[in-house]
């Protein structure tokens, strides 16, 4: 519940609760408190307890926590059989690595034997397109400039 709170904020809302409250209250207040949130517990308890026996035997196994879109999709993307086998069919990783292979100018199996069907052409005849362009030298660079943007 209170995962996301440091040891200054807790030292912080202690000392703000006695300065509040003043050290001779603040006992009574902590107990009001924890008897209300125990309360709201048991409040939601028994409304989780009558939607289900509402819902019927159909619903044995639902979980409110499935309301939740991600829990749901996590839920039905592990349970779902269609879509395991279609997980396990497409290899995402070979498909990355066909896509780099191509982008860093390495060719597949399969391109290379229907390169080495057509003649191969005189190196530096045209331009490489895997390299980047050399930048242009200094004076030939526009200036920056800030009004324009």
């Amino acid at each position: 519940m209170f995962n996301d709170i440091g040891a200054l904020e807790l030292v912080t809302i202690v000392v703000l609760a006695i300065l509040i409250f003043g050290p001779d209250k603040l006992p009574k207040v902590i107990q009001d408190v924890t008897g209300v949130i125990r309360k709201i517990r048991a409040f939601s308890d028994s409304a989780k307890q009558d939607i289900r026996s509402e819902l019927g035997p159909e619903f044995k196994d639902f979980e409110f926590e499935d309301l939740n879109p991600k829990n749901f999709i996590r839920k039905q993307l592990t349970e779902n059989e269609d879509l395991k086998e279609i997980r396990s069919s497409f290899d995402l990783r070979k498909e990355l690595t066909d896509v780099t292979d191509a982008v860093n100018g390495k060719e597949s199996d399969a391109a290379e034997a229907a390169a080495g069907a057509l003649p191969a052409a005189a190196p530096g005849t045209g331009p490489d397109m895997v390299k980047k362009p050399a930048p242009p030298a200094q004076e030939q660079r526009s200036r920056y400039d800030a009004d324009a943007t």
